[in-house]
């Protein structure tokens, strides 16, 4: 079994009595040692009932329709010392910072592409792109009001980005019920473990989206879009508007009157000032994206030129957490800020490049192979965890259009002890922080832990049977 980086304990295979724990989590495995497996049992199907009453479920494309999965929780935290979280929201800070000012740029003055850092095709050949957004005046000049950042730890314990996620991240309400779940199950590990709260994250979401109302709005009214219940995230749609005390809304329930964003109320039209859209930017207007949707707001984007209407996240965000653009941001951070990126990317191949295709084929059965407009783990092969077969199928695919595709190493990613059918083994894990750019940068101290319940599975995405952790981040 390949040797990894162990969040619990300093042995890199497994969780054993005598291994030797790591400070952070020695109270937390001291209180675990002390438990029956009877009680973990019991307490571990009153969290499922609990979640399955509550409805927090995900909606499964692909299989049956209407299917929903309840998203496997495990008990066992993910643990993080204040100062490997400090050295992390420098690093997060810092690139969402130059990501924003990435955005800005190319729908303005494109001056990183005169540099010659990123070639203009890797831009305007983007399926993110939008012309219709080039000049546009935004709020603040903020793009990615929420960026969710996925975050992975391999070699000695190094934290690397794996993705930046920019359109319409989710995960967030996960990780509030999450906490929620393990202060209910467990309270005593919370009177004991000095646990930084992560529960003020809607008010901070709030108060960042009135920072960027219209120019001129001083009580903004805000309200969340869906594209509906048959989402598979609409749980957190529903979830997020409802801490925020604002409404949810589909395109249906909004209208553009007079060059203004109205809300139908049973009182009449309401002003809508701000929308935090869940809903990709394709289908936010038919006047000017595709016409065959239903679930936009017709004249949306006229009001939204004229600067009458503030769009979280900004129409063209896409652009930027492209996966062909993701190889760049180290050198975004350099050009805008004229700092050292504080974290890492994974080394990338980019197989559009002559050399690096070459070296991609010569390696696939080593490499991680993704495409550039991938997400939710589809489209993708672990070399490694892969036949003969699909190495070979997934050749042809790249041959045939290898500007579609970008390759990693495999990295050997942290697990965390994680209960699984035979007791407590270790599971790979990463790691989604959620940024909020507004007037300031903010974050709470946390983030979604997503792990790969299959044993030595590398895929965490819950579409892909991945569960999820509570992410405790220390005080101390």
């Amino acid at each position: 079994m390949a040797k990894f980086f162990n969040e619990m304990t300093a042995d890199g295979l497994a969780h054993h009595a005598s291994a030797e724990v790591r400070e952070h989590y020695r109270e937390f495995c001291g209180w675990l040692q002390r438990q029956s497996p009877e009680t973990i049992e019991r307490k571990r199907a009153e969290a499922d009932l609990t979640f399955r009453r509550v409805g927090i479920t995900f909606a499964v494309y692909g299989d049956d329709a209407g299917t929903e999965r309840l998203i496997p929780f495990d008990t066992i935290p993910r643990i993080i010392p204040a100062g490997e979280w400090k050295q992390l929201q420098a690093g997060l800070v810092q690139r969402v910072q130059a990501l924003n000012m990435f955005i800005h740029d190319i729908y303005h003055d494109q001056n990183i592409i005169k540099a010659g850092i990123i070639p203009a095709e890797q831009i305007y050949k983007n399926a993110q792109y939008r012309p219709e957004m080039q000049g546009i005046k935004v709020a603040s000049d903020i793009y990615a009001h929420i960026a969710g950042v996925d975050i992975v730890r391999a070699g000695q314990g190094e934290f690397y980005v794996l993705e930046d996620n920019l359109r319409v991240p989710s995960g967030v309400s996960y990780m509030l019920e999450d906490r929620k779940m393990m202060m209910r199950l467990f309270p005593e590990l919370f009177a004991r473990n000095k646990i930084a709260p992560v529960d003020h994250y809607p008010d901070l979401l709030l108060d960042n989206l009135r920072s960027v109302a219209p120019m001129g709005i001083n009580d903004p009214t805000v309200v969340v879009m869906t594209p509906g219940m048959y989402n598979s995230a609409y749980f957190e749609h529903a979830f997020l508007a409802q801490q925020m005390g604002v409404e949810l809304v589909e395109g249906k329930d909004l209208f553009v009157s007079d060059n203004t964003v109205f809300m139908r109320t049973t009182r009449g039209p309401k002003r809508v000032d701000v929308i935090y859209r869940r809903l990709d930017d394709d289908f936010l207007d038919p006047l000017a994206f595709r016409p065959d949707s239903s679930l936009g707001v017709p004249g949306l984007l006229s009001v939204y030129r004229a600067g009458r209407v503030t769009l979280a996240n900004a129409i063209g965000t896409g652009v930027a957490d492209d996966k062909s653009i993701y190889p760049f941001v180290p050198d975004m951070i350099k050009f805008y800020l004229s700092e050292a990126p504080v974290l890492n990317n994974v080394p990338t191949y980019q197989c559009r490049k002559k050399e690096d295709l070459a070296y991609t084929l010569a390696n696939l059965p080593d490499l991680v192979v993704k495409e550039v407009h991938g997400a939710g783990g589809y489209g993708m092969l672990v070399g490694p965890a892969s036949t003969k077969q699909q190495i070979e199928d997934f050749r042809q695919r790249l041959i045939a259009k290898p500007d579609g595709y970008i390759a990693q190493p495999t990295l050997a990613l942290s697990a965390c002890p994680t209960y699984v059918e035979n007791g407590i083994a270790p599971r790979h894990i990463d790691l989604r922080p959620f940024v909020l750019s507004g007037k300031t940068i903010s974050m709470v101290p946390g983030g979604l832990t997503r792990v790969a319940l299959q044993e030595g599975s590398l895929v965490v995405n819950s579409s892909q049977g991945g569960g999820t952790k509570d992410t405790w981040i220390l005080e101390r």
